[in-house]
């Protein structure tokens, strides 16, 4: 593969000290610059292979995905749409990591306001996160014959609990272009993105502005698309992770890789840092992720058991308590396939037979039902989405999560770290 030259998400310069407090390389605008034996500015291949062979320690949180996002340690908080919170985002920016906001299910108007508060709570870099794929075939041609089919399953539940059935209301539809727009004005660090691969002027308009944009690939043929579109940085989306299943090349049905199998293949495939996501809960699934290539992780149900998470506190316990061992997929929760805890619910809405709703229009009915089950109680009643790794959460604050997290990988890191980089990992 032909080398690719390195862009910088910001004119910055920040110095890397290695273990023996001499800097290995420092972050420029437009490509990277070594300091001391090679004084130029050279690609992503010829950086990989200096720090490799220099003969120097290279401190673990030294990777090109932390000189992307510019930020202490290469952690990205999973964006947890529909239950992200600016506190979480802010908490994890300040600890060093990479908060992420989840919008997609936001208007543009509502994206605004959470840009300022999360501007307002950090000074740190944070990410926005969207979906490129807004609808599903059907959405728009769905009508009241459907919504009455897809509510059977759950209203029994709901009247059971007091609630009353939801009426059928028209699609309205929120278009991917018109939030990007909201973030890119915003001038957002970081602009993170699943399902699909934004129009070229979206990413040009973020190249010219230094925000670094962030793809998601649950295959190695969707990492190279991304790369391709010139995408800064890939998120491997193993498919132990929780919530929605991000593909766009194939059906999500057709595309569930194991993080393990998944990372190493597009680590080969594409020469752009990749961001290992599903699986990683602790410093053992950190290193395991860097072992296979990796320049960062992407930790998403940990955090979500923080109370610093828009979770219910039915969701955090289950996760905590570990009742969450199994999970599974499903399509009952919003039409598109998504893993969460194995419940009631989850059961039930997968049975053969059961009416679901294309994306988004099944959020509604389930919704309706979650109001009514969360303050009764009810935990077998939620969407309760969670990784295969929810039991290996143990902390319910997301300081403390980064911060034990850095401390024990820091301890053990290095012997694992100087294997992967020997065989040209780094």
């Amino acid at each position: 593969m032909s080398p690719v030259r390195s862009r910088s998400p910001a004119p910055f310069h920040a110095n890397y000290p290695d273990l023996n407090g001499t800097s290995v390389y420092r972050h420029r605008e437009n490509d990277f610059e070594l300091e001391g034996a090679l004084g130029g500015a050279v690609d992503n291949n010829t950086l990989s292979g200096h720090i490799k062979d220099s003969g120097r320690a290279q401190s673990w949180n030294q990777t090109r995905a932390a000189a992307r996002f510019r930020i202490d340690y290469p952690v990205v908080q999973g964006p947890m749409g529909g239950i992200a919170t600016q506190r979480l985002t802010a908490a994890v920016s300040n600890g060093g990591g990479l908060g992420s906001f989840g919008a997609h299910g936001l208007s543009p108007s509502a994206i605004q306001e959470v840009i300022a508060e999360i501007r307002s709570l950090t000074t740190k870099p944070f990410a926005i996160n969207l979906w490129v794929s807004m609808e599903d075939a059907g959405a728009r041609t769905s009508g009241p014959v459907e919504f009455a089919r897809s509510l059977a399953p759950l209203a029994e539940h709901i009247r059971a609990l007091g609630g009353t059935l939801p009426r059928y209301e028209p699609y309205k539809p929120i278009r991917f272009e018109e939030q990007a727009r909201v973030v890119i004005d915003a001038n957002v660090p970081v602009f993170s993105f699943i399902y699909g691969i934004p129009p070229r002027e979206i990413l040009d308009e973020c190249r010219k502005r230094n925000i670094v944009t962030v793809g998601s690939a649950t295959t190695p043929d969707e990492a190279v698309a991304l790369e391709q579109a010139g995408v800064d940085v890939i998120v491997a989306s193993g498919f132990e992770s929780g919530g929605h299943r991000g593909s766009f090349l194939r059906p999500a049905e057709e595309s569930l890789v194991g993080i393990f199998a998944l990372l190493p293949q597009i680590v080969d495939a594409v020469s752009v840092p990749v961001v290992a996501a599903g699986g990683v809960a602790d410093a053992r699934g950190l290193l395991a992720a860097f072992a296979l290539g990796a320049e960062g992780v992407q930790i998403g149900t940990a955090f979500l058991a923080t109370e610093q998470s828009g979770a219910s506190r039915l969701h955090r316990e289950a996760i905590l308590s570990g009742k969450a061992r199994q999970t599974g997929l499903t399509k009952g929760f919003t039409g598109r396939l998504a893993r969460g805890i194995q419940n009631q619910l989850l059961t039930e809405l997968s049975r053969p037979g059961v009416e679901v709703l294309p994306y988004p229009l099944q959020r509604m009915p389930v919704r309706n039902l979650t109001r009514v089950a969360e303050p009764a109680g009810r935990a077998e009643l939620l969407p309760l989405w969670a990784g295969q790794s929810a039991s290996l959460a143990r902390q319910n604050d997301a300081a403390a999560l980064l911060q034990a997290l850095v401390s024990d990988v820091s301890a053990i890191a290095g012997p694992v770290l100087d294997w992967s980089r020997r065989r040209g990992g780094q």
